[in-house]
């Protein structure tokens, strides 16, 4: 290591402080971070690409730096679904401080990475104060049944309305509205419970029926409406 000739000329200073990094939570220990090894935590993300015209939730169950367990949902963009195919292969077996560094294909992923290593590396994981943190696999649990991701899709314009495409229930099939025009329920298909009994056998169209539901006063309605046709 070289020096400049005015620090080698100055006289040494004992170096008094020396307390070392303060503690953060991690899986209900409080730790001194020196290295990556000493990282554990589950945690979520969230990114964007720079024309932000999709976004990348993003999960990671980091045992001692290394990742185990990576989830990546993506929204708004049809590259970002290949993306996030690769970015859940490259993930997991990488350090946090490698995956930082690695191009996960999308911009979008990239971001959202960044966030989870900030959030991680001070101590905001979401199993901060969970003693033992959360068995590999755990990020699962985000999905539900079918394994597919919460998505809410909606549309609405000034002359013609809302209408709701896909909201946590499931796909919207119909829309109930009442005698002043305005929605009062709908019926919905539960995609990921229809995949689960054909793949087990079942007829498709047995499958949609025994998935679809209804939510609000949707037997109240004056009419109903195909939100995607009407």
């Amino acid at each position: 290591m070289e020096y400049t000739k005015e620090v080698e000329e100055m006289v040494c200073v004992a170096k008094g402080a020396d307390h070392g990094p303060a503690p953060i939570p991690e899986e209900g220990k409080w730790v001194q971070a020196k290295q990556i090894t000493d990282i554990s935590g589950l945690t979520h993300g969230i990114g964007y690409c720079a024309p932000q015209q999709g976004a990348c939730k993003l999960t990671l169950n980091v045992k001692d730096g290394v990742i185990q367990e990576a989830l990546v949902e993506t929204i708004g963009c049809s590259g970002m679904t290949h993306s996030a195919a690769m970015a859940s292969e490259i993930l997991p077996g990488k350090t946090i401080l490698e995956a930082l560094n690695t191009d996960l294909v999308c911009d979008a992923i990239n971001v959202a990475m960044r966030e989870l290593f900030l959030q991680i590396v001070y101590g905001r994981s979401q199993t901060a104060f969970s003693e033992g943190g959360l068995l590999i696999g755990a990020s699962l649990e985000d999905l539900g049944k079918g394994m597919r991701s919460q998505v809410g899709t909606t549309f609405g314009t000034l002359k013609k309305g809302p209408r709701y495409l896909e909201i946590a229930e499931g796909y919207i099939t119909r829309l109930a509205i009442d005698k002043d025009g305005l929605i009062i329920g709908y019926e919905f298909v539960h995609l990921g419970k229809v995949m689960e009994a054909v793949k087990k056998g079942t007829d498709a169209n047995e499958a949609i029926r025994n998935a679809t539901g209804t939510y609000g006063r949707f037997a109240e309605a004056d009419r109903y409406i195909d939100p995607r046709q009407e």
